[in-house]
């Protein structure tokens, strides 16, 4: 899977570099540069052709929309993947302190319903196959 990647990132890379050269030729355009400018467009065709086919290979891959619009604010999509992980983080944390204050809350509750009802506590616990006493 790794080199199906590997050569879309050259095919793209190469596709970019075409671009960047015909820039340069049509910014300063001049009529004995037509040949390279005709020669840059056929690149540029033969490489959109390259990453169509590296995109029929890779059709199982799903990208979410957030990382295009890293990548349209300028951004590193990297960045996107950084911060899912500390979102995951926060949220793990977040869910970890209500797990434990609800074993606190119980145990406080069990606490005190023993304390005023502790014939039913000891049935409830001995259902539970917990330790009965106190």
């Amino acid at each position: 899977m790794a080199e199906k990647f590997d050569s879309l990132e050259e095919h793209l890379e190469k596709f970019v570099e075409n671009i960047r050269q015909l820039g340069i030729i049509v910014s300063d355009f001049q009529p004995s540069s037509q040949a390279g400018l005709n020669q840059k467009l056929n690149f540029m065709i033969t490489g959109l052709q390259d990453i169509d086919k590296c995109r029929q290979q890779l059709h199982d891959i799903s990208v979410p929309l957030e990382v295009f619009e890293y990548i349209d604010q300028g951004r590193n999509p990297q960045l996107y993947t950084k911060e899912c992980l500390e979102r995951a983080l926060a949220k793990n944390e977040q869910v970890k302190g209500k797990i434990d204050t609800m074993k606190k809350f119980k145990s406080l509750l069990i606490q005190e319903l023993t304390k005023v009802f502790p014939e039913d506590m000891a049935k409830y616990k001995a259902i539970r196959g917990e330790d009965p006493s106190p």
